[in-house]
């Protein structure tokens, strides 16, 4: 039996679950959010708590048990407290700053990067060296940290870059001299 898929979830005041087959509607303080799981797991609403229950031991639905309710969870959590990942960018006149919906990144290309705020995500930029991004989707959050950080991976000779603020960058040495 999967560990993580028979942990029941605790619903929090103020959030509200509707359960529409395999279509699960999540809202809460923060927003609304909306997924549809597979149809062979079954979801189901007991004492303030969310369940997710699996049809039979096969692989396939051991691997969709734990897997579904790991979104769920992100799902109740995103509607609560929310997600956030902060960049860090490193290097010498590496900057950015907010202008409008817009973040404009300088790293060291002929030109400005500029970034367009999506739908369901805020972009803050509390220094000229972070980039902070929020969101009440999980998935979402991480695909657009994902992307910012791509404009200028982070180089393992001097770490000059777009990084996560908690990743740590293999550093090489360089080339030596005879």
């Amino acid at each position: 039996m999967s560990r993580i898929g028979k942990k029941p979830i605790d619903i929090p005041n103020g959030v509200e679950v509707t359960i529409n087959g395999s279509h699960v509607v999540v809202k809460g303080p923060k927003g609304t959010l909306e997924r549809t799981f597979h149809p062979d797991m079954t979801i189901k609403l007991e004492n303030n708590q969310l369940v997710v229950e699996r049809p039979s031991d096969e692989r396939h639905h051991r691997a969709l048990h734990g897997t579904t309710r790991s979104l769920l969870a992100n799902m109740i959590e995103g509607v609560t407290k929310g997600f956030s990942k902060t960049l860090e960018l490193v290097g010498v006149g590496y900057r950015a700053q907010k202008k409008g919906n817009t973040v404009v990144i300088s790293v060291g290309y002929s030109h400005p990067v500029e970034v367009e705020q999506r739908e369901g995500i805020e972009l803050e930029v509390p220094a000229q060296n972070q980039i902070v991004v929020k969101g009440i989707d999980k998935q979402l959050v991480g695909a657009v940290a994902a992307n910012i950080r791509a404009i200028r991976e982070p180089e393992p000779y001097k770490g000059k870059g777009i990084k996560y603020i908690d990743e740590r960058i293999r550093r090489k040495e360089g080339k030596t001299g005879k």
